[in-house]
C-alpha cells in the first residue's frame, strides 16, 4: 500500500477553498504519486480550530456539501479526512474515510483535550469506540490526534483487530513539541505493536502555528519517516503489509531554528489569511523593533514591509545610525518621522492641569502614545497591518504603554521573553549579518528620558525571564521561585507587577505561541483579584 500524507496549510471557515485543496491534493496523490490512500489533518474542511464559527447555522450545510462534493468529484483513491460532523444538537470532531463516492466509515474524536490551547469540550461530543475499517488487504484503525495521547483508544484500535493506526492532527507548536511527540507516538507503537502514520497540518491560524512534522513509525516505535517542519507538502510512504521500510528522515530543526520558522509563518500567514498586502513597523534602533523587522521581512519579503523611525528628544545618534543600517540592509521603505512637533504640542496643551507636577512616567508615556498616532495614521491610511513589537518580559510586567507601543494589529515576539530576542536576533544575523553589533550589545533602553535603561524598573533579563518562566509556565508560587535561588523580595514584587499588569494584556494584539503557555488562549487570570 502507498499512503500519501497531505501536509496542508488550511483556512479556518474557508471551507470552498479548503475543499478544493483536499480534492487537488488527493488527485496529485492518486495520479502523480500512486498513492492508494491519502490522509488529510483533523478538521481539514473547516480548518483548526474553529472555535464558535461551529455554532453558527450555515456552517453546517457548508460543511454538509463539502463532503458532498468530496464524494462526487473523486474516484480512484481512499481519502481519511478531518470534518465537523453535526448530528441532532451534538457536534463532533470527525474524520471520514471516503472511497468512490462512499464513505466507508466514520471515526469521531473520542479524547477531547481541554487543557492549555485547548476548549474542545465547549464544541464537540466525545465519540465512543474503536473504528477499524478493511482496505486494501489492511485493516486500518481509525483516530484522530488526542486519541494517540491516551493509551486507551489505540488499545481498542488493536483489540478490534487494526494491524496500522492513520492518524489525523491538528497539533500546534511549542518548544520541543515534535520531540514529545515522536517519542509518545513510539510509546502507542509499542504497547500496540501497531505501526503509526501521523499527519499534521502546517500554517498559522490566530496566535497558533502548526509545525508540521508529519511521521510514520513501525511496530517498534522506531522512526521510519520525517516530512519537513513548518513546510506545506505531499508526501508517499511505501509500506509492505503492516511492514514499513525504512524512508526519508528530514531533520529535526534546532531549537532556535524552529522557533524563528513558527514565528515567521504565524505573521506571514495572520498577514495573508487576513488579506493584508504589507506591513508597517516602528524600528527604534533597539533589538526587540530589529528582530520583529527581520521576521517581517523574510515572511513577506521586503517589499511588504514599512519600517518607521519616529526619532524625539531623547533619541540618541546610535539608534537613528543602527536603524537606517538595518533598513538598508534588508531593503525595505524606511522613513523617519519625528514626534516632536506633536509631543511638545500635547505637553503645551496639558500645561495648565499639570502645574507644580514633576515629570514622570506620564511624559514618557505621552511619547509612546505620539508614536501610536503616527503609526497608526499609516495604517489606516496605507493599508498597512501595523506590527507591534514587544517582547513576552515586558508584557509580563506591564513595560508597555497601552494606546502607544502596544497600538497594532499582530504582536510577532509577544511570546518571546528578552532573553529569547536576543538569541533569535544572533541566530538570524548568522544567516546574514543585517542587525547591527551595537543593537545586540548596548544596555536595553526605551530611551523616554535621560540615560534611561530598562535596569532602572526591571530586574536584569537574566533575573526576570527565570522568575516569569517559572510563574507563568510553571505555576510556582513566591516560595516556590525563592527556593529556586532568586531574592524573595524580588519575585515578590516582579509577581505583583504580572498581576498588576493584567489588564493591558487583556488589550494588546494576538502574537505568535511559541512557549508551553503564552498570554492568550491558555491564560485567563482575572483582572480584579486580591489573590
Amino acid at each position: 500500500m502507498k499512503i500519501g500524507l497531505a501536509q496542508i496549510n488550511t483556512h479556518v471557515g474557508a471551507i470552498s477553498t479548503n475543499t478544493q485543496v483536499v480534492l487537488d491534493t488527493a488527485r496529485r496523490a492518486r495520479d502523480d504519486l500512486g498513492c492508494d490512500v491519502v490522509v488529510f489533518p483533523e478538521l481539514a474542511l473547516s480548518g483548526y480550530p474553529p472555535e464558535d464559527l461551529l455554532f453558527h447555522r450555515g456552517m453546517r450545510l457548508r460543511v454538509e456539501a463539502a463532503l458532498d462534493s468530496l464524494l462526487n468529484n473523486l474516484e480512484g483513491i481512499a481519502v481519511y479526512v478531518g470534518y465537523p460532523e453535526y448530528s441532532d444538537t451534538a457536534i463532533y470532531n470527525a474524520a471520514a474515510f471516503l472511497y468512490n463516492g462512499e464513505i466507508l466509515a466514520r471515526h469521531r474524536k473520542i479524547v477531547l483535550p481541554n487543557y492549555a490551547v485547548f476548549d474542545e469540550k465547549r464544541y464537540f461530543q466525545p465519540g465512543e469506540g474503536a473504528t477499524v475499517i478493511e482496505f486494501g488487504g489492511l485493516r486500518l484503525g481509525l483516530t484522530i490526534c488526542e486519541d494517540v495521547w491516551e493509551p486507551e483508544p489505540v488499545l481498542a484500535a488493536k483489540a478490534a483487530g487494526a494491524e496500522l493506526l492513520l492518524v489525523c492532527n491538528g497539533s500546534p507548536y511549542h518548544l520541543g513539541k515534535q520531540q514529545s511527540r515522536e517519542r509518545l507516538l513510539a510509546e502507542r507503537c509499542r504497547s500496540t505493536n501497531l505501526p503509526i502514520v501521523y499527519v499534521n497540518m502546517v500554517g498559522g491560524q490566530d496566535e497558533l502555528v502548526f509545525d508540521g512534522g508529519s511521521v510514520v513509525l513501525d511496530a517498534k516505535g522506531e522512526l521510519r519517516y520525517r516530512a519537513p517542519a513548518f513546510a506545506e507538502g505531499l508526501f508517499a510512504i511505501e509500506l509492505d503489509a503492516a511492514e514499513v521500510p525504512q524512508q526519508e528522515l528530514a531533520p529535526l530543526l534546532p531549537l532556535t531554528e524552529s522557533i524563528y520558522a513558527a514565528l515567521t509563518t504565524g505573521t506571514r500567514d495572520y498577514v495573508n489569511k487576513n488579506g493584508f498586502q504589507s506591513v508597517v513597523l516602528g524600528l527604534s534602533g533597539g533589538a526587540d523593533s530589529a528582530l520583529t523587522l527581520c521576521v517581517a521581512v523574510d515572511a513577506l519579503g521586503a517589499d511588504r514591509v514599512h519600517a518607521v523611525m519616529m526619532p524625539s528628544r531623547y533619541t540618541s545618534a546610535m539608534s537613528l545610525e543602527d536603524a537606517e543600517l538595518q533598513t538598508q540592509s534588508l531593503g525595505v521603505r524606511y522613513d523617519v518621522l519625528s514626534i516632536e512637533p506633536i509631543f511638545e504640542t500635547t505637553q503645551s496643551v496639558l500645561a495648565e492641569v499639570f502645574t507644580g507636577l514633576p515629570a514622570d512616567a506620564t511624559e514618557e508615556n505621552i511619547q509612546a502614545r505620539c508614536r501610536g498616532i503616527l503609526l497608526m495614521a499609516l495604517s489606516n491610511k496605507l493599508g498597512r497591518l501595523l506590527l507591534t513589537t514587544g517582547n513576552k518580559s515586558e508584557m509580563a510586567v506591564g513595560y508597555a504603554t497601552l494606546y502607544g507601543d502596544m497600538a497594532g494589529g499582530f504582536a510577532p515576539l509577544k511570546d518571546c521573553t528578552k532573553t529569547l530576542v536576543y538569541q533569535l536576533a544572533h541566530y538570524r544575523n548568522g544567516l546574514a549579518t543585517v542587525i547591527p553589533q551595537r543593537v545586540l550589545t548596548r544596555e536595553p533602553t526605551a530611551e523616554l528620558r535621560p540615560d534611561q535603561k530598562d535596569v532602572d524598573s526591571l530586574p536584569p533579563y537574566e533575573v526576570l525571564d527565570p522568575i516569569l518562566e517559572a510563574f507563568i509556565e510553571k505555576d510556582y508560587s513566591v516560595d516556590q521561585i525563592a527556593e529556586l535561588g532568586f531574592d524573595r523580595a524580588i519575585v515578590g514584587r516582579v509577581l505583583e507587577m504580572v498581576k498588576r499588569a493584567e489588564y493591558k494584556r487583556r488589550q494588546a494584539p494576538p502574537g505568535v505561541r511559541v512557549s508551553g503557555r503564552a498570554f492568550g488562549r491558555d491564560w485567563r487570570y482575572p483582572i480584579t483579584s486580591g489573590y
